[in-house]
């Protein structure tokens, strides 16, 4: 095992950074849409219903078939990879979002307005900061599914450490598909390590007291 790892350690490192790119890749557009998808929806239930139940239903369909259904649309290599995680990364992004601006209690909202506050300054200053441990916990759930998804990416030519994975398993190299594994596993522990930190860093101090308490 050693042994293939200093005779393809160039390889290893480069299928690692292609799937390290396409995961936040994926990961960055799933939160550039669904946060503030999930805020505008956040104030209607039913149209947050409709919006969770759409993602639901996408996330349902198997992972090779929705990367199948791109390739027609999109061809081969990253971006329909890219395309398809993107899908896959919005669901607990959007719940998430959603399930933390509601969350946030009624009177503290009332207080902001009695003070004056506009809308966007009421979403900016206040709700969405209350909301962000819950918000962010969505984003390290699907990062953590993103970075693990990621290795099918490699069955449409996008490259990764799917590579190593498939065609361990096609020639019965263990080694192979070790080092396919282990660095997939590795980087989203990782991950989600990183975004626990950021999760408790960014949490507002109310919400270490009310915890605390």
């Amino acid at each position: 095992m050693i042994d293939f790892f200093f005779s393809n350690w160039q390889d290893i490192l480069m299928s690692i950074s292609e799937h390290i790119f396409i995961s936040l890749l994926s990961l960055g557009l799933g939160v550039v849409v669904a946060v503030p998808l999930g805020i505008l929806v956040s104030k209607n239930k039913k149209l947050s219903h409709l919006v969770i139940s759409i993602a639901s239903i996408l996330q349902t369909i198997p992972s090779l078939a929705l990367l199948a259904m791109f390739v027609p649309l999109l061809g081969i290599g990253t971006v329909p990879a890219v395309a398809a995680l993107f899908v896959y990364s919005l669901l607990p992004i959007i719940r998430n979002t959603v399930l933390g601006m509601e969350g946030v209690n009624k009177n503290t909202l009332d207080a902001a307005k009695g003070m004056g506050l506009t809308y966007h300054q009421l979403i900016s200053k206040v709700q969405l900061p209350l909301a962000l441990p819950v918000v962010m916990a969505g984003i390290r759930l699907s990062g953590v599914y993103v970075f693990a998804w990621a290795s099918l990416a490699a069955y449409i030519g996008a490259g990764g450490l799917g590579n190593y994975i498939f065609n361990g398993l096609n020639t019965f190299n263990f080694p192979m598909i070790l080092w396919g594994t282990i660095p997939v596993t590795c980087l989203a522990l990782l991950y989600d390590y990183l975004m626990s930190r950021l999760e408790i860093r960014w949490s507002p101090k109310m919400s270490r007291k009310q915890v605390s308490e």
